[in-house]
């Protein structure tokens, strides 16, 4: 599921905005002889609002409410606009907005009608600067925050204006100052409300209705991306009253999430994980937006996929089960829809590191069991994939892989297992990739026995077995295995001596084979000395003779990531691992 395009009026409250016209000319008004304004026509509204001033005069007043059902319309097409665009375009492109919004603001019969004051309050969030860059965005901004203050304080003082200006003179503040205080002040008594009373040490927070606390979200909507707003926000996403249903607003919740993807507002980690807790929606929505931003964005490196999906506070908040099991699920549609693309596998696996750092850096007593996060898996597979590869001797690597392919093979072989549990399986061992690599590196680097390596490969490549073609692609492996291990230790080597693999590569019609063969390749030409002088001629050449560029420099990412992690590979392999992305990124 996907959020709308911006924070804005929920469909159901646009539903109440009138769309009539009344015909020019209409009786009862010298002033409004045409009443026709063109789309977007700012100037033609700008004119209207000086000639209105504060429509202190019966003749304007008239005008104005004879013209208001088409400046609330026009209002609601400026905000429909805004919303897509950054403060900074939008003040370009529309450069008398700011003193039209301003003057509106001020008239008095303009912000009572219908919903024009809320509109009004729309459009001036849509021009708030939430990272100011310069004085002039800074002023902006304040000033920003003094119309809204003034549009939330207007219909408790609008009747009284005269002796409010002079109540707020004798206290030594101006205008501006005085509303400022004012909602700092509203904001810290509502979430003192929402907190709750202290009484002998007692919280007394179920006292609250929930009528209450959803007018209170509903009261935030046009003000969300607003830092005084930000204490209040927090403490509803926090408040539990202990209804049975959800309180607070559906629109706030999309609302807010929506802020937050768009770094419009900076939210601590436990009102994040309670909102997606709360709201479901937006936690889909986070995740396709993250998976959207990566896919659609080459990234350079998987430092840069990192530092994105930490920032996403996705990892941090799957250490509660509930959310771990539903990104999870969200991943694995997505993997299933893009036919396992590699960059959408490499994102899942990001994703599993972060989250197992996350999980192994809990503290104990609040740390959820494995079950939780795999209920249906076998645990004690589950329990070897989790292990990080640091945390044994690499002496070991070679024994754990064969241990977590000989539990597998009992798991998959088995007569019985069904299509689903199967693919269930599968991702759980690709969620896990960095074992495949290391797995596909320990057939090269040391002296092992290959088939329960080969056999754990061809598993991830190929984990259906219709047909013997798991058996068959393990036959093919094996073949060119073998001849790259014959070619090892050459001193001198060509592209040539490796032509019998590539016409795997080349010929194959399975392209689950293909991919597992070319994992083996690109390891020998990084790990054999030889393999280093003909690596780039040979890359070039296997990425323009088929379509697997994507595998070869997901891969060789994955490779550089994992021993910029370690820090224990020779330079060599480093600088050459450098070079060949360079060259597949241009």
């Amino acid at each position: 599921m996907r959020g709308r395009e911006g924070a804005g009026p929920p469909p159901a409250e646009r539903a109440k905005i009138p769309n009539r016209r009344r015909e020019p000319g209409r009786a009862g008004c010298g002033m409004a002889q045409d009443t026709t304004a063109p789309t977007l026509d700012f100037k033609y509204w700008l004119d209207k609002a000086v000639e209105w001033g504060q429509a202190t005069t019966l003749e304007t007043q008239k005008d104005v409410c004879l013209h208001l059902p088409q400046l609330q319309e026009f209002l609601q097409q400026t905000y429909e606009t805004l919303k897509h665009m950054n403060s900074i375009v939008a003040i370009q492109q529309f450069p008398l907005i700011g003193q039209l919004l301003g003057r509106l603001c001020w008239n008095p019969f303009v912000i009572g009608y219908d919903e024009s004051q809320k509109t009004l309050m729309w459009c001036l969030c849509c021009l708030y600067s939430s990272e100011p860059q310069n004085p002039v965005e800074l002023k902006a901004n304040s000033w920003i925050r003094s119309l809204l203050c003034h549009l939330l304080s207007s219909s408790k003082w609008e009747s009284n204006e005269a002796e409010t200006t002079t109540f707020i003179s004798a206290l030594g503040y101006t205008s501006a100052d005085y509303y400022c205080h004012l909602v700092e002040n509203m904001v810290s008594s509502l979430v003192t409300e929402l907190r709750g009373n202290q009484f002998n040490g007692l919280t007394v927070q179920g006292r609250v209705p929930a009528s209450r606390v959803n007018a209170v979200s509903l009261f935030c909507l046009p003000l969300i991306t607003l830092p005084d707003i930000t204490p209040l926000l927090e403490t509803l996403l926090l408040y539990h009253g202990g209804a049975p249903k959800e309180i607070l607003s559906s629109q706030f919740l999309e609302a807010v999430n929506d802020a937050f993807l768009k770094k419009k507002i900076s939210l601590s980690e436990s009102a994040v994980f309670s909102l997606w807790l709360r709201h479901l929606p937006s936690l889909e929505n986070t995740t396709l937006h993250v998976l959207d931003q990566l896919v659609s964005i080459q990234m350079n490196s998987l430092e840069e996929v990192t530092c994105v999906i930490k920032d996403s506070f996705l990892p941090q908040a799957a250490s509660h089960p509930a959310i771990f099991r539903i990104v999870n699920e969200i991943f694995k549609n997505a993997l299933l829809e893009t036919d396992g693309t590699p960059e959408v596998m490499t994102i899942i696996q990001v994703f599993t590191q972060l989250f197992v750092q996350v999980h192994q850096n809990e503290n104990k007593q609040h740390k959820f069991p494995l079950k939780a996060y795999f209920p249906h898996h076998h645990q004690p597979l589950v329990i070897a994939l989790l292990r990080r590869p640091f945390e044994l001797p690499a002496t070991h690597w070679s024994q754990h892989l064969t241990h977590i392919s000989d539990m597998l093979k009992a798991l998959v072989e088995d007569t019985n297992i069904s299509s689903s549990d199967l693919l269930e399986i599968w991702f759980l061992v690709a969620c896990f990739g960095e074992w495949l690599d290391i797995a596909a590196e320990q057939l090269l680097k040391t002296a092992v026995e290959p088939d329960a390596l080969l056999w754990l490969l061809a598993f991830y490549y190929c984990p259906q077995n219709e047909n013997l073609q798991r058996i068959q692609t393990m036959a093919e492996a094996r073949a060119v295995y073998n001849h790259l291990m014959m070619l090892f230790n050459t001193t001198t080597l060509s592209v040539r001596d490796l032509q019998a693999a590539v016409n795997y590569i080349t010929d194959t019609e399975q392209r689950y084979t293909q991919h597992l063969i070319t994992h083996l390749l690109t390891n020998f030409l990084l790990l054999s000395s030889s393999g280093h002088m003909i690596a780039q001629e040979y890359i070039s050449h296997i990425t323009e003779t088929t379509d697997i560029s994507k595998e070869v420099r997901s891969l060789l990412s994955r490779t550089a990531y994992r021993i910029n992690q370690n820090g224990k590979e020779n330079q060599k392999t480093v600088k050459l691992l450098n070079e060949l992305l360079q060259k597949l990124n241009v």
